[in-house]
């Protein structure tokens, strides 16, 4: 089932990071994140799927409102990730519906997202789903010490 986050997903959530997108990234500071990110329900939406069974959140998205001065409001998705144990059972497609119902709630018209280059099965997902690439990016970062 699809249900809000809690603060107390945070292990599932540090440990799919890890295994599936490769960030390995302290548990007490994903909670911390998620904390913070639950208190701003006007801006980030966060949903975890979890299975009926178990009660094992076995994937999860992190979606954001974004507001530019040039384009209506639309959600980025930050995040989608299943649990590899647990792809190929529609659990990310039902993230995914989720997120577009809300967006159609809010009045949004779009819903936009990034895929790594290398990542081709994400890419065959979100076409499967009806999202086409619009646009070809490079992406810069800083480390500000």
């Amino acid at each position: 089932m699809i249900r809000k986050c809690q603060v107390a997903d945070s292990p599932a959530i540090q440990k799919i990071n890890q295994i599936e997108l490769g960030y390995d990234y302290p548990v007490e500071k994903t909670a911390a994140n998620i904390k913070r990110l639950l208190n701003d329900p006007e801006h980030h939406y966060l949903w975890v799927f979890e299975d009926d069974n178990t009660q094992k959140v076995e994937g999860y998205l992190h979606a954001e409102v974004f507001e530019e001065t040039y384009f209506d409001p639309m959600f980025n998705v930050l995040a989608l990730a299943v649990d590899s144990s647990a792809q190929k059972k529609g659990i990310g497609s039902q993230l995914m519906h989720t997120l577009e119902k809300q967006a159609k709630n809010l009045g949004m018209k779009e819903i936009r997202l990034n895929s790594g280059e290398s990542r081709l099965g994400a890419h065959k997902f979100y076409e499967k789903l009806g999202y086409t690439s619009n646009k070809m990016q490079k992406r810069f970062g800083k480390t500000i010490k």
